[in-house]
């Protein structure tokens, strides 16, 4: 693609060299940069781009786009000067990959909590109803049933735009994605145009970046605010922020709720560790998920499947067949009698919210809850006093143990926790380091008809330690126990 071309609609404060250079890749890490490539540098919060612009030109890149020139210019390459790179990688990569949003439907998804058991469900129910359907979320990247791994809820914009390009070359109609609050603020969806978004909860998260409550909901806003008149946004007015999210937005506004009256309206009939019967806009429907936050979701699913023109009734049994998503409270049943639910629940709501579904399955009957839980390393402390209140609260025992301590020491970590319990409260909590022992020990003081609930990891395999990646999977430790 010709530079002039490339760059054509955005405020160029200064353009030194060829325009008519052919660009034949688009990067932001110097590393991936090669021959005839673009490298755009960005100031980003962990290293500055302009650093590695040397390293690119060695590499090959024959255009350069920053907010500071270099004071030495190489010949043959051409410079291209911008106020704020990290606004605009998001239409050159677009430019670049032939706006791929403009040629398939894309549906947004953000919120605290649902969004990856959103997204997933609406990619399987539409791959089950005949379509061709990409998906980006925090599990796994697919374009139609081809898997590509991911490292970030929403990838930065140049992968973006080539996996969207690519799901448009493999015929896909709609593409369902995660919209993290960082990508919003850090621009990588600029250039994106969605058909649709959705807001599922807000509560305590990620403040360790947004460093206020008050700056995040904003980030989450800002997706509203930025849908087109022409698409739709459905809200959980069920969440007290559910309503503030779409008040600036010009998209078609819809509701959904397991409370309040709304566009789409849910109760639960029955409930049971295999699934739970509904009541969705006066129709039954007999699902695979558990618990109350659940229900929340597929009224999500449902909404935004009948915003794409689907009929309600063909939307409904596609639910009854769909699976829970993986790592998303997952039953394991013990030979011995005992439910392991293993689930992702890394932030307090989320926890409670999982523990709710539990209390509620186990209404009436006997058996204990033994919950084992930790906090990630180098991520907001603020919540981990409260991830032990919650476990206490719901729980007859507790393990405190191990999540991904990342840079920090694990022992720090729990004591964190700890802080948040009483002297009385500690009396009933285990302390386990090793999150290994602490499934087993849990494992152990399981009876029959009691339930282990291990939170935080989900669907992850490994553990980070010290910056490293070591295998770790939750299901596979509980199956060793068995």
């Amino acid at each position: 693609m010709k530079l002039k071309d490339l760059v054509s609609k955005l405020n160029l404060l200064d353009l030194c060299g060829d325009d008519e250079l052919n660009i034949t890749g688009v990067n932001i890490d110097s590393r991936q940069v090669k021959e005839g490539d673009m490298f755009i540098a960005v100031k980003g919060t962990a290293a500055d781009g302009h650093a590695y612009i040397g390293k690119a030109i060695e590499l090959g890149a024959k255009a350069i786009v920053c907010e500071d020139m270099p004071e030495e210019k190489v010949d043959g390459v051409t410079y291209i000067r911008l106020e704020n790179t990290e606004q605009s990688v998001g239409q050159i990569a677009t430019n670049f990959y032939g706006d791929p949003t403009s040629k398939l439907k894309l549906v947004g998804v953000t919120g605290t909590n649902g969004k990856t058991t959103i997204a997933t469900v609406l990619y399987n129910m539409f791959r089950a109803m005949g379509h061709k359907v990409g998906l980006l979320s925090t599990v796994c990247n697919y374009i139609d049933g081809e898997a590509v791994p991911t490292e970030h809820t929403t990838p930065d914009p140049v992968t973006l735009n080539r996996l969207l390009a690519q799901m448009v070359e493999a015929g896909c109609e709609y593409a369902f994605m995660e919209v993290s609050s960082h990508s919003v603020v850090q621009n990588r969806i600029g250039g994106l145009r969605f058909v649709g978004g959705m807001f599922t909860n807000i509560t305590r998260d990620h403040l360790d970046y947004h460093k206020t409550f008050e700056n995040y909901i904003k980030a989450k806003k800002q997706f509203f605010d930025n849908l087109p008149a022409d698409a739709f946004a459905i809200t959980n007015i069920d969440d007290k922020n559910g309503m503030v999210m779409l008040q600036n937005t010009k998209a078609q506004v819809k509701t959904y709720s397991v409370q309040s009256p709304a566009d789409y309206k849910a109760k639960i009939i029955e409930c049971h560790f295999e699934g739970m019967y509904l009541e969705i806009n006066g129709r039954e429907v007999g699902v695979q998920f558990i618990g109350k936050f659940n229900v929340s979701n597929l009224l999500a699913v449902y909404g935004a499947a009948v915003m794409l023109g689907k009929d309600p009734q063909d939307v409904l049994v596609a639910l009854s067949a769909m699976k829970p998503v993986n790592g998303r409270f997952e039953a394991l049943r013990s030979p011995s009698g005992y439910t392991a639910i293993v689930d992702y629940a890394h932030t307090p709501d989320a926890l409670e919210n999982v523990l709710n579904a539990i209390h509620g399955v186990m209404e009436g009957k006997d058996g204990k809850i033994i919950t084992v839980c930790g906090c990630g390393g180098n991520r907001d402390k603020g919540k981990r006093p409260l991830m032990a209140q919650e476990a206490v609260r719901q729980s007859d025992k507790v393990i405190l143990t191990s999540d991904n301590p990342r840079f920090e020491e694990p022992e720090d970590i729990l004591k964190d926790m700890q802080a948040g319990l009483t002297q009385e409260q500690m009396a009933g909590v285990l302390t386990i380091v090793d999150r290994r022992q602490a499934i087993k020990t849990a494992c152990m003081l399981a009876q029959k008809g009691d339930v282990i609930l291990i939170a935080g990891k989900g669907h992850e395999d490994y553990q980070i330690v010290k910056g490293v990646k070591h295998h770790f999977d939750d299901k596979e430790e509980v199956r060793a126990c068995f």
